[in-house]
């Protein structure tokens, strides 16, 4: 949680973690995977990178819903 290592996180470890917060997944016709949890009005949209890990931004991203909403 402390943001040191947002640039070595793998796309399907992220994915696991927004799961396991309790978000749904959806899956959009762009590659994004879109997740949404009811009683929370943010969504996340995530794509993995090329080299298969997760997009720093979007690791960020996820941090702060996690805080925001105590999850």
């Amino acid at each position: 949680m402390s943001g040191s290592a947002d640039a070595n996180i793998s796309f399907a470890d992220l994915c696991s973690l927004v799961d396991f917060t309790g978000f749904q997944h959806k899956k959009t016709k762009r590659h994004t995977d879109q997740y949404y949890r009811q009683g929370i009005p943010d969504l996340i949209n995530l794509q993995p990178a090329k080299d298969g890990k997760a997009k720093p931004y979007q690791v960020r991203q996820v941090r702060r819903l996690i805080k925001k909403y105590n999850l």
